[in-house]
């Protein structure tokens, strides 16, 4: 592994953690592909010489998701409309409650600096397995990313336009950061 073994604590001070949306449906062009910010999570990140000695919980309060950017449509997404977004989000969707993950087993990946983690992912009180790698490089810099499936956990994705726009039922969720050297 590139990074040495310890303790490491994330958060939106050190890293970035951000849900990535599509959209589908007849009406498609008209919406937006979003960026969303998770402003208030924390993680902690324990890395063991032996991989399977390592571990990863993360806690995030699901009413601080942010409109941060939207990409497409067919009119710029303006600063009105992240916020409704963004309440909507709260309100309809995660109904602001929390979301945790916690690892059951880690192991190395497939390329040097690679970790596999399997764990459990609890969203809108619904508890499911969910996988991802994690990539370690050896100045510290980590990526992540997951792709989750709203209906999974029993997540009707959102739509509008009678159901001409409906928001993709796969999520991306991207995590960046740079760990202490």
């Amino acid at each position: 592994m590139s990074i040495a073994p310890g303790r490491y604590t994330l958060g939106p001070e050190s890293a970035e953690l951000l849900v990535h949306t599509g959209r589908r449906g007849g009406a498609a062009k008209a919406g937006h592909d979003l960026v969303i910010e998770v402003s208030s999570w924390s993680a902690t990140l324990e890395l063991a010489d032996d991989p399977a000695q390592s571990s990863l919980a993360l806690s995030a309060d699901g009413g601080s998701l942010r409109v941060r950017e939207g990409h497409g449509g067919m009119t710029k997404l303006g600063d009105d409309d992240k916020r409704g977004i963004t309440q909507t989000i709260d309100d309809e969707v995660l109904r602001g409650g929390a979301i945790e993950f916690r690892s059951a087993a880690v192991e190395a990946g497939a390329q040097p600096g690679q970790l596999r983690i399997e764990g459990e992912l609890d969203l809108v009180g619904t508890t499911r397995p969910v996988e991802f790698e994690l990539n370690l490089g050896d100045d510290g810099h980590l990526t992540g990313e997951a792709t989750i499936v709203q209906s999974e956990w029993g997540i009707k994705p959102y739509s509008t336009l009678f159901g001409a726009l409906k928001v993709a039922d796969e999520v991306n969720v991207t995590v960046e950061a740079e760990l202490p050297g």
